[in-house]
């Protein structure tokens, strides 16, 4: 709310000003002197007052920013009655701030969205039927039902044989996990099979997943602040400003000298050039599916150093699929492969699918299957071309068998394993893994040599399957089977070695997305809290975007210092010319209006900024 009202002033006050400016000049050529030099007092006191109250609040806050060079040559501008110099101040200041507040409002979207994951009502047994009730009316002891694909709304056991919910989103697990009969389910988690009754342990605002939007909102308000570009340069500004202004109208005794220079001076060069710049870069940027939510973003991008990855989804696909087939029979590989996805097109779940697209993109044709039975979470059996076909976990497809349990490497190396028997003959084993990124090795190799000097790994996964997954990579350091705000730890314990930059996906990255300096979020599959807490989302399930989406950055910042380096300079050179008498304020500030044009042009080189290793989306 308080952003769109301040949105709503910056437009207002830019309109004031442009009308003010245009109908006075209009009287002025009519002949009206003195209702021009009304009208436009009457467009600049606003913005006058507005500017005012500002620089008093980032006073109070221990800042000094660019707003008090616009506010003094306003101010003397009207005292001196050079009303038409004040009425030009304000256009251009007016038109830096509504650019600035429009690249920092860019794609923000609002923090309430982060709960739209969570149902707003939950089902309830009672009295032998089911009700619809309001997720805050759920109490401890409630016995819920939970359909398939439903999220589960509050923490609490499962009260059934079995139930498989795919935890991705809070543990950073990529494979969805069985759970039995009085084992804890978590709030957030996503209901994989099929439908099963919870037994509610916690009410919705004590749950885990409201554990973690709270954790989101408290990391937002530990984040270092990101401050402007242009209020880096301000203080030296402003003392050179006012070091020509006095000593000008000192020297000469002539107060309309000291405004001239005011207006030259009035660094619209920074108030323009460096929005205009990162506004470009962000509508470049997402040209390349690499959308940045506001300039400070943008400009912090450019000076990352410590880079925190969470592994699946993000370093990984965060889709299970088929990494190696074993066979333990005469039976071709390509054959197990087609019996176990012929039986698999009968199941909902991920692992099914994820057979079932295997099998189709080696082009193998699979024949319906026919008296199929599959137990949640367990398996299916059914029969392809009169073979009986069981397909499901180790310990499953054994005990349809009946042979005796045997150990696999891939179990040790924490893969998933799925086990095919055809007529009651173990034939075959289906390796499933969640494996690397085609494109992250080299994401990384071109981050170090962007400058990226640290880069970490922290997962909720285990040990294992961490090291396997990121083997040869060179990681600075790995931190797995971690909890959101253990995550959040690792983001501020890193900020002593610069700014951090953190990437995750899921539910349980929001927090330390919210904690960094910058946070990138996977937003092509990607959790929506994950989203919303980020101040950059890849809508491109890519991660190498995230390297485009860097160099884009640091190129956006460099054209935008060296605009501002060249409109300081020829300001400087029209304030000393103005402080000899060589420039009224009027002319100083169309000078200042020319030094704009020129430095916008050259900030506008950020649309044509063309990234390396990139392909446009």
């Amino acid at each position: 709310m308080e952003r769109a009202l301040a949105g709503w002033m910056n437009k207002g006050l830019l309109l004031l000003a442009v009308v003010g400016l245009a109908s006075g000049l209009v009287l002025y050529f009519v002949g009206n002197l003195a209702g021009a030099s009304m009208v436009w007092r009457v467009g600049v006191v606003p913005v006058l007052v507005v500017l005012v109250a500002e620089i008093a609040r980032s006073l109070w806050r221990g800042e000094v920013g660019l707003d008090i060079v616009a506010a003094l040559s306003m101010s003397a501008a009207l005292a001196f009655g050079e009303t038409l110099a004040a009425a030009v101040v304000a256009v251009m200041y007016t038109g830096g701030t509504f650019l600035e507040s429009y690249a920092e409002g860019r794609a923000q979207r609002d923090m309430r969205d982060l709960l739209s994951r969570v149902p707003r009502t939950a089902t309830r047994h009672r009295n032998g039927g089911l009700e619809d009730v309001a997720l805050d009316d759920v109490r401890p002891g409630d016995r819920l039902l939970i359909r398939q694909g439903d999220v589960v709304p509050v923490d609490g056991t499962v009260a059934a044989d079995a139930a498989f919910l795919d935890m991705s989103a809070l543990t950073g697990e990529s494979l969805p996990v069985r759970l039995l009969r009085g084992a804890d389910a978590l709030s957030g988690s996503t209901n994989s099979g099929d439908a099963f009754d919870l037994l509610a342990t916690r009410r919705a605002a004590e749950s885990t997943y409201a554990g973690i939007v709270r954790l989101v909102e408290q990391a937002g308000r530990s984040k270092a602040p990101m401050s402007r570009l242009a209020d880096r340069w301000s203080l030296g500004f402003l003392a050179i400003t006012v070091a020509i202004a006095s000593g000008a109208w000192w020297l000469t005794g002539d107060p309309i000298r000291a405004v001239a220079v005011l207006v030259v001076a009035t660094p619209c060069p920074l108030i323009l050039a460096v929005p205009v710049a990162l506004v470009a870069g962000i509508s470049r940027a997402a040209h390349f599916g690499v959308l940045v939510k506001g300039a400070a973003p943008l400009e912090a991008m450019a000076r990352i150093r410590t880079l925190v990855l969470d592994k699946t989804g993000t370093l990984t696909d965060g889709r299970p699929r088929i990494v190696s087939i074993d066979t333990t029979s005469a039976m071709a590989a390509t054959e197990v492969l087609r019996l176990a996805a012929a039986v698999e097109q009968a199941s909902k779940h991920p692992v099914a699918q994820a057979i079932v697209a295997a099998a189709k993109a080696q082009g193998l044709e699979l024949p319906a299957p026919s008296e199929i039975a599959e137990t949640a979470g367990e398996g299916v059996a059914g029969q392809v071309d009169g073979h009986r076909v069981v397909v499901g976990s180790h310990g499953f497809v054994m005990k349809q068998v009946k042979a005796p349990m045997a150990d696999h490497p891939a179990l040790l190396a924490g893969a998933a394993l799925v086990a095919v028997a055809a007529d009651d003959l173990l034939v075959g084993y289906l390796v499933m893994a969640d494996p690397l990124r085609d494109d992250a090795g080299v994401m990384l190799e071109r981050l170090r040599r962007d400058g990226v000097e640290r880069i970490l790994l922290a997962t909720g996964d285990r040990a294992a399957v961490a090291e396997r997954v990121t083997s040869g990579l060179g990681f600075d350091a790995l931190r797995t089977e971690l909890t959101p705000d253990q995550k959040v730890l690792i983001v501020l314990s890193e900020r002593k070695n610069g700014p951090v930059m953190m990437v995750g996906d899921g539910v349980n990255d929001a927090p330390a997305l919210a904690a960094a300096d910058v946070g990138v979020a996977m937003g092509a599959r990607g959790a929506a809290a994950s989203a919303e807490a980020a101040d950059v989302v890849l809508l491109i399930d890519r991660i190498d975007r995230l390297g485009t989406g860097m160099e884009i950055a640091k190129a956006a910042r460099r054209i935008a210092v060296e605009s501002v380096v060249a409109g300081i300079g020829l300001s400087i050179l029209g304030m000393v010319a103005a402080a000899f008498g060589y420039l009224t304020p009027v002319e100083g500030a169309v000078l200042q209006e020319a030094i704009d044009v020129a430095v916008i042009l050259n900030a506008l080189r950020a649309l044509r900024i063309s990234p390396s290793g990139s392909l446009a989306a």
